[in-house]
């Protein structure tokens, strides 16, 4: 998903589930209790570990990983009332930098199961959701 599309789903997660460019739909975490300190902090993991994973092979995630950490990205970035431009600015923009970095695919790569493991023991999933759900 490029990040047009990507910004534009900020839109589909105030319900607590997140549709990946229109594949699979798949359950949030519950964010609305954390700080917007801890927000910031988590949207800007979150991005960093979207695009290594993105651009990194041997760090590929599942459709549902990739859904649940931009989900949980855009209902983070609703959180904080970002617009799509200020989150793209504000988030991806450096995430996006990291790639300059040639040892940025190892060490941020690994971090990417923990952060679905946390984002999962806060309620969201990784598994497809079906549609009468």
């Amino acid at each position: 998903m490029n990040i047009l599309a990507q910004s534009a789903a900020i839109l589909t997660v105030t319900a607590g589930i997140a549709l990946a460019d229109g594949a699979i739909t798949v359950q949030l975490p519950d964010v609305s209790g954390l700080s917007d300190t801890e927000a910031k902090s988590l949207i800007a993991e979150l991005a960093n570990v979207n695009v290594i994973t993105s651009n990194c092979p041997d760090y590929a995630i599942s459709d549902g990983e990739w859904t649940l950490i931009t989900g949980t990205g855009d209902r983070l970035a609703a959180q904080l009332g970002m617009d799509a431009a200020e989150y793209d600015r504000s988030y991806y923009g450096p995430a996006f930098k990291l790639l300059d970095d040639p040892g940025a695919c190892d060490r941020i790569g690994p971090t990417a199961k923990p952060m679905i493991q946390r984002l999962i023991g806060m309620g969201g999933d990784t598994k497809a959701l079906t549609q009468s759900q």
